[in-house]
């Protein structure tokens, strides 16, 4: 790294940074007014324990678009005091006075991506329960979102939920399924509350039917309460009831897994597995499109107003692209995986196609 790598990296990690600040404080600061207007009678402590636990993933949703912008503003800097020229003028391709550039904003991406799998689905547990709880007044919500008609394999066995509560400790409305190795039904037992303590489940007002060859009918059994040893594997129910948000990449693995196996459409969930980290690298993949149309516009003198015009057509186009194909994949019109990474794919080409065009 000589001393022009440094200034253009210093260049860079400045505007990131003030982007960044910019972005996450107009977010907050409008976010913040829609909620006071809609829940004014909400306590203020509540408001600000919401919005701590809200700051992380506002930050991690920002960072693609302060990535885009710090690369624009760059080499807009560098532009304007006809910088870039000199370096092109000492024999350094675009590329080559962008290579910093791009590894800073892997780096970030990396970290990004590392603390988002890991802090995220903690800080949005609790940022839920507070909104639910201590500000739309409505605590039956948070236990119920998103955990209707919840069905699981394990092994032989089929369960089916009607709602589990967000921690994974209570479940309502439970039907298990007891087949033998020829999937033949044994065994159903119903049970209206269970609580999940790890592979020891405690069955509160039920019923057991037990089916045999010998008789036609089952022989049913009422209890009041009962416990019941689950296999190892039936523990990773307690994530089913959350949503993919909530989930850590390997958790949502699992549950995509478990789900595919009991013969259910988990297209949804592919997509926005495949998308945690295709998000990730979204700002490299705008970052990558823009450079070559900054060095166009002064060619044709273009000035800040017009590189900052190409930055937000830029990010504009990319979202509507991204968005677009995930939706489409989560209706199934798509690979979940084309789904999350064609808008990377196709916009990253383009960049790379007329960075490596531009020979200067």
């Amino acid at each position: 790294m000589n001393r022009a790598d440094r200034y253009i990296l210093g260049l860079f990690w400045t505007t990131f940074i003030a982007g960044l600040l910019v972005f996450v404080t107009l977010f907050l600061a409008t976010d913040m007014m829609s909620a006071l207007v809609r829940f004014s009678g909400s306590d203020t402590q509540a408001f600000v324990k919401y919005y701590l636990f809200y700051l992380p993933e506002i930050v991690h949703r920002m960072i693609p678009v302060a990535s885009v912008v710090g690369t624009v503003m760059t080499i807009s800097t560098l532009n304007k005091g006809s910088e870039l020229i000199a370096l092109f003028a000492s024999g350094l391709s675009l590329f080559r006075v962008s290579r910093w550039i791009f590894i800073s904003i892997l780096v970030v991406a990396a970290l990004d991506y590392g603390l988002a799998d890991r802090l995220l689905p903690v800080f949005s547990k609790q940022k839920n329960y507070i909104y639910y709880t201590d500000i739309a007044k409505k605590p039956g919500q948070f236990q119920t979102i998103k955990t209707n008609r919840i069905w699981y394999r394990s092994k032989n066995n089929l369960f089916n939920i009607q709602t589990l509560n967000s921690t994974g400790n209570k479940a309502q409305g439970l039907t298990l399924y007891f087949f033998d190795e020829n999937w033949k039904l044994l065994q159903l037992i119903t049970a209206k509350e269970v609580d999940l303590n790890g592979k020891q489940w405690v069955l509160h007002d039920g019923s057991i039917s037990v089916f045999t060859t010998e008789s036609s009918f089952p022989m049913l059994t009422e209890f009041k309460d009962k416990t019941v040893s689950m296999s190892e594997d039936a523990q990773d129910l307690r994530n089913t009831g959350q949503t993919s948000d909530l989930l850590t990449q390997s958790e949502l693995s699992r549950f995509i897994n478990k789900n595919k196996e009991a013969g259910l459409d988990t297209i949804r969930y592919e997509v926005e597995f495949y998308s945690k980290l295709s998000f990730a690298l979204a700002g490299l993949v705008m970052s990558l499109l823009a450079i070559p149309f900054l060095v166009g516009n002064q060619r044709h003198g273009g000035g800040m107003v017009k590189n900052v015009t190409v930055c937000l057509g830029l990010v504009m186009g990319y979202w509507i692209l991204y968005s677009s194909a995930q939706t489409v994949g989560q209706h199934g019109q798509l690979p979940p995986i084309i789904a999350a990474w064609g808008a990377n794919i196709l916009m990253g080409s383009l960049g790379g196609y007329f960075l490596l065009r531009l020979r200067r």
